[in-house]
């Protein structure tokens, strides 16, 4: 191993081994749609069974990783990281479209092995399990990029997610997120029936920070700081992962250079959602995936969020960033609805278009209770503007 790669990688302790195992070991309900049962699912059996089915159907497998929150929870689980979807990658050989359909096909029919042998599965078909079984399938193919996702559905939000991949030019958002753990040494030890695993005798565990320096990146993970280079390359530049590592008390590691970091990803988010419906569906999809049981932090998520577009969107018309804006303050408002929390109205101003007698210069019948914040009418559809105290 070369000197510039060697700093990539480092060997998992004893310690993080024994995690790494109970991490495998877990059974993670996968839920059925409609009448079909829950799959109580082993990642370690999922694992061995899609490579299997794999082989069998001539697809090269190259290794199997853990990535992304699992594997920085494995890392560093003292400093209370947790982690929600169970990522993992399969590295394979996809050179054309039949590839693809063979993995998808192969996934599908793993899961037939664990239904309840009660189960008549003969005239179950993988159609028929993708629609029970499947939260969402993903397919990238392009001259850079070419995977597949498959995520198999749990209701607390605690997907497990496997991922076919042959090249991705990204793969990480941040350095806290960058690390892979290697598992082909740890997998090999599962299947001899002879060996088990002991502090003595245990095998090598490999992980990487694809981030590039994996100390650097193990002490933004243990010390709570963001980092990341070009946060351009990213879908959506890694504003919504940003924003979400704000509001869990992470700090940047270098205040000057984020300002600028910042201004990058807003201007990729908005080069990738122009529409505010868009934008407005992808905070949504974010909000029930990342914050399953955290329904109190979604207010000071999406405070959060509006205060980097506010401070760092320089990419958008005047009338655009307010849209945005307006936005995602009534989403916030809509969470404080729904949690029956109601804001200090000190802290509001709502615009919106006043009625047309409004503009009769004659008409003076209103009335503004003192102490209250002043409503003030703008020629423009509604909107309401938090303070910056709030967020």
């Amino acid at each position: 191993m070369t000197e510039d790669l060697d700093h990539r990688f480092s060997c998992l302790t004893w310690d993080q081994i024994k995690i790494l195992d109970q991490v495998l070991a877990e059974a993670i309900p996968i839920h059925g749609r409609g009448n079909f049962p829950t799959l109580d699912v082993k990642p370690k059996d999922i694992i061995r069974v899609v490579k299997e089915q794999l082989i069998e159907k001539q697809i090269n497998v190259r290794d199997i990783r853990l990535n992304g929150s699992t594997a920085s929870h494995i890392l560093v689980k003292q400093n209370g990281t947790s982690y929600k979807d169970l990522d993992i990658i399969f590295g394979v050989e996809l050179p054309s479209e039949l590839e693809f359909q063979v993995v998808k096909e192969a996934v599908l029919n793993c899961l037939l092995d664990f239904l309840p042998k009660c189960v008549n599965k003969e005239k179950i078909t993988a159609q028929t399990m993708k629609d029970a079984y499947v939260q969402k399938m993903v397919k990238v193919s392009t001259d850079h990029d070419r995977w597949s996702l498959i995520s198999l559905s749990n209701n607390s939000g605690k997907n497990v997610e496997l991922k076919f991949v042959n090249s991705l030019r990204r793969q990480f958002e941040f350095s806290v997120d960058s690390f892979q753990i290697i598992l082909d040494s740890i997998l090999n030890l599962y299947r001899a029936t002879d060996c088990k695993l002991a502090e003595d005798s245990h095998p090598t565990v490999i992980a990487e920070s694809m981030y590039g320096d994996f100390n650097e990146a193990m002490d933004h993970l243990k010390y709570k700081l963001i980092s990341t280079r070009n946060p351009e390359e990213i879908r959506g530049g890694g504003l919504l992962k940003y924003s979400n590592l704000l509001v869990r008390d992470f700090k940047p590691a270098d205040e000057a250079e984020i300002k600028s970091l910042e201004r990058y990803m807003c201007s990729r988010f908005f080069i990738d959602f122009p529409d505010v419906a868009e934008q407005q569906r992808k905070i949504e999809s974010y909000l029930r995936n990342h914050f399953i049981g955290e329904e109190k932090s979604k207010y000071d998520y999406l405070m959060t969020l509006r205060g980097v577009v506010n401070k760092s969107t320089v990419c958008l018309m005047g009338h655009e960033r307010r849209q945005t804006l307006n936005m995602i303050t009534i989403l916030a408002l809509k969470v404080l609805g729904e949690q029956n929390i109601i804001p200090n109205a000190a802290n509001v101003t709502c615009y919106y278009q006043p009625a047309p007698y409004i503009s009769d210069r004659n008409f003076s019948n209103y009335y503004i209770a003192h102490g209250q914040p002043t409503v003030i009418y703008q020629p423009y559809p509604f909107h309401i503007q938090m303070q910056s105290s709030m967020v």
